[in-house]
């Protein structure tokens, strides 16, 4: 009997030091996803994908590329362009908003931005009928 008592004592043991847990947050997990893109990109990806373009980045293009970054981390894709125009509009307002904007990515702070990032340009982005957010 002493013998079994070992055996069920040390199983407890061993039970209780297992970690079960799941994530079982959807929005944890969203997190987690958007996590692991993020990490599959560096600035050379940036520069490679911005050279194909004809653009040369600066350390103010890749500020600009950090924030949409930051942003897709916290909130995950935008529904619309124009969120995130409004978003960098506002960010960037004391260095001349839009214009110094449209001045370092002239094919659009969001379209090419995000391109830039390596992230999901937003639906209707450049779709004219619903406005242009470029």
């Amino acid at each position: 009997m002493a013998n079994t008592d070992k055996i069920s004592e040390h199983y407890s043991e061993a039970v209780e030091a297992m970690d079960t847990s799941v994530d079982t947050d959807i929005e944890s997990q969203q997190r987690t996803q958007r996590e692991q893109l993020l990490k599959n990109w560096d600035e050379e990806k940036a520069r490679k994908i911005a050279g194909e373009e004809e653009v040369k980045l600066s350390h103010e293009h890749f500020k600009v590329i950090n924030l949409l970054r930051d942003i897709y981390l916290e909130k995950g894709p935008c529904e619309n362009g124009r969120e995130l125009d409004e978003l960098l509009d506002d960010e960037f307002a004391s260095q001349g908003g839009r214009k110094y904007l449209h001045q370092l990515f002239p094919g659009g702070p969001v379209t090419q931005g995000m391109r830039f990032a390596d992230l999901p340009v937003p639906a209707h982005t450049e779709d004219e009928s619903f406005g242009t957010a470029r």
